[in-house]
């Protein structure tokens, strides 16, 4: 059966009356030749005196194609048939978090901070939707469940991708986008940070060990991942240790981890422009495993650590001393990786 649509705004809330057929949303009325001609295919309820157009086959086979698209990590088809859902049907969970998932999982370099951002803004308005829609105390954890894992995921990835392009960018002018990374990162990382706290906010202690604690760690893993790159190391610290008192409440076992607050390596950092770098995680690993094993090592690395600081905030940007010191360097990571020093990436160690 067909149903009528109005031809101004698309509404199918039409009603009958005094012989016009007058639309509910914005008053335009039809006579009935008129409204003939703008019949539309569809299911109609013609119960009463309204006309609704019956859309419950439509969103099934269009959810059916999304879960389908996002199964098989159709991205594309899955951002399309989802932004279609949540037209259709705006008070969905499903159709509000995965139309803004796909567009961030789908965002190039230069748009991962406003994706990583758009995604964290989008986290308490959909868990919100979970818990008004969803009644079955089963069925709204898996999907908080499935919410979070989708976080996890998303944040490692945009996270990742601005750390690989970071380090790709040729060493005479990595530095230029140190910033940006550091940007891109912290968006990243507030994905994990945000949903977290939403989700005890709203669901309180019960969802908290398993569904906040594996956020706030990826978070911590992150932020620790850029410490180095930070002016207010301190303050970036406390942040972390906050976030570990967070999980140490669901989670007594948990270790806080150690904060790397020095800027190691500076010489090398200065030349080959990122303290997260082939060359220097060579470098870092000799430090830590070799020059560390013994107390001269150690008092060489302290000794470094005094002088180096001071040579590299007057000269560490200027073309002179990166030409005198890459040269030296360079010979000296070739020797290393030769000796068996790795130069993938690495997490500086205790000592």
């Amino acid at each position: 059966m067909k149903a009528i649509a109005c031809e101004m705004c698309g509404s199918n809330d039409i009603i009958k009356k005094d012989g016009q057929y007058v639309c509910q949303h914005c008053g335009t009325k039809y006579s009935v030749e008129e409204a003939k001609k703008l019949m539309i295919e569809g299911t109609v309820d013609v119960s009463g005196s309204t006309v609704k157009l019956d859309q419950s086959d439509e969103l099934k086979n269009l959810y059916e194609l999304a879960r389908r698209a996002k199964n098989d990590n159709n991205s594309e088809n899955a951002q399309k048939y989802y932004d279609q859902l949540l037209l259709k049907d705006p008070s969905s969970w499903e159709a509000n978090f995965y139309s803004v998932y796909y567009q961030s999982m789908n965002c190039k370099i230069a748009q991962i901070q406003s994706a990583a951002i758009r995604l964290s803004n989008c986290e308490d308005t959909v868990l919100q939707l979970i818990k008004d829609n969803v009644s079955d105390p089963q069925e709204q954890k898996k999907a908080v469940d499935e919410m979070a894992a989708r976080i996890i995921s998303i944040s490692r990835m945009l996270y990742n991708a601005a750390k690989s392009h970071y380090n790709g960018i040729g060493d005479s002018i990595r530095s230029n986008y140190t910033q940006e990374m550091i940007n891109n990162c912290c968006a990243a990382r507030d994905i994990c940070y945000n949903f977290g706290d939403y989700v005890v906010k709203l669901f309180g202690d019960e969802y908290g060990k398993d569904i906040a604690v594996p956020c706030w760690k990826t978070g911590i893993t992150q932020h620790n991942g850029v410490m180095t790159y930070f002016a207010q190391k301190e303050s970036n610290k406390n942040v972390i240790m906050d976030y570990a008192s967070k999980i140490q409440k669901y989670d007594s076992s948990y270790q806080a981890p150690t904060v790397n607050t020095s800027s190691g390596c500076y010489v090398a950092t200065a030349v080959y422009g990122s303290y997260d770098c082939p060359q220097v995680w060579t470098l870092r690993r000799y430090r830590d495993y070799d020059l560390a094993s013994t107390w001269y090592g150690r008092t060489f690395i302290r000794t470094y650590y005094t002088v180096s600081p001071i040579l590299v905030k007057w000269f560490g940007e200027t073309k002179w001393f990166k030409r005198m010191w890459k040269g030296k360097l360079d010979r000296m990571v070739a020797d290393l990786q030769k000796k068996g020093y790795e130069s993938t990436p690495y997490e500086d160690r205790n000592w």
